[in-house]
């Protein structure tokens, strides 16, 4: 047992690192071919019906999860392949090294002014409509995907990860994916993507409440962010969404949420610690940082939790041994 939380641990920090060097190569992703194989499903049972697009995401997400544990189950007796195959799980769901070059990218274009490519990268970060935005808007774009996606992208995998290992974290990837592919109120996905919308929902739960804690604790204006956390957190359409982006809105002492053009249609959304200025192009590094710094305190927070789990586990059963006797 010792082991087995031991080998997670070092395994999540070193898929961690991996992602910090590495990050998501251009081709043959993982996550992209599991996106692949879910198109392909959804060819084959798409019906305008939440029962058909619940069987995709059972099929889906089920199978990444049972086939990521039959893996995992047969490295048991192997402790470093074990290890090895956290890591390389690790590296494969996370997605902050990315997240910030993305970011990074529409930034530096906005500070020269060349809005056309600012516009033709902001996709690889949300789905808004960039024709429709200037350099501002974009600005609070970027702001808003770096606070939400460091919490599906780095802080939902590791704490899924730390309950449930490597089917955690694949499980919790799957059904994130599955949700940006399918999730979104379109025509084609209103009931179709509902299962995989919820499921999402759930899942993003406990992250999202670590991630808007570790922004409190890590950003520059933490009453700030605790603020804007508890004022306007529950005002966001997406109960994931609201809690991170009101509190990253806090800590960078900025107004987030608004109006916004997405998915071909436009939506009033609350504004999050309205009583700030509009963020501007310099804030989208600070959102950047923030996010890096939370990162890293939910490994820390996730692997502690790991291992403190294993041990008293382990005291456990010691304690129920010494009964029998």
């Amino acid at each position: 047992m010792r082991g087995e939380h031991a080998g997670y641990a070092c395994g999540a920090v070193l898929g961690y690192l991996g992602d910090l060097i590495a990050a998501d190569p251009r081709r043959g992703h993982p996550v992209a071919a599991f996106g692949r194989a879910a198109g392909a499903v959804e060819r084959r049972l798409w019906r305008d019906h939440r029962g058909h697009g619940t069987a995709h995401t059972l099929v889906c997400a089920g199978g990444a999860a049972v086939g990521a544990a039959l893996l995992e189950r047969a490295l048991r007796d192997r402790p470093g392949a074990r290890t090895a195959l956290t890591a390389a799980a690790v590296w494969a769901v996370l997605g902050g090294t990315s997240l910030g070059r993305e970011a990074r990218a529409v930034g530096g274009a906005l500070a020269v002014g060349d809005l056309d490519v600012a516009r033709e990268r902001l996709p690889h970060l949300c789905g808004r409509d960039p024709q429709s935005l200037d350099g501002p808007q974009m600005a609070r774009a970027v702001v808003e995907s770096v606070a939400e996606n460091t919490s599906d992208a780095v802080v939902g995998a590791l704490v899924w990860g730390a309950l449930g290992g490597v089917p955690g974290l694949v499980a919790f990837r799957a059904v994130n994916t599955l949700d940006a592919m399918v999730g979104h109120k379109s025509p084609r996905y209103r009931r179709f993507g509902w299962a995989a919308a919820r499921l999402d929902d759930v899942a993003g739960w406990p992250g999202a409440r670590l991630t808007a804690a570790l922004a409190v604790l890590a950003g520059p204006d933490r009453r700030g962010a605790l603020r804007a956390w508890r004022a306007d957190g529950g005002a966001h359409p997406s109960p994931n969404a609201g809690p991170v982006e009101a509190s990253f809105a806090g800590a960078l002492g900025i107004r987030l949420g608004g109006t916004l053009a997405y998915g071909g249609r436009v939506e009033h959304r609350p504004v999050l610690n309205g009583g700030a200025r509009p963020p501007q192009v310099p804030d989208i590094e600070r959102a950047v940082r923030l996010s890096r710094r939370v990162g890293l305190l939910a490994l820390g927070v996730t692997v502690a939790g790991r291992l403190a789990a294993g041990t008293v586990r382990r005291r456990s059963l010691r304690g129920n041994g010494r009964r029998t006797r």
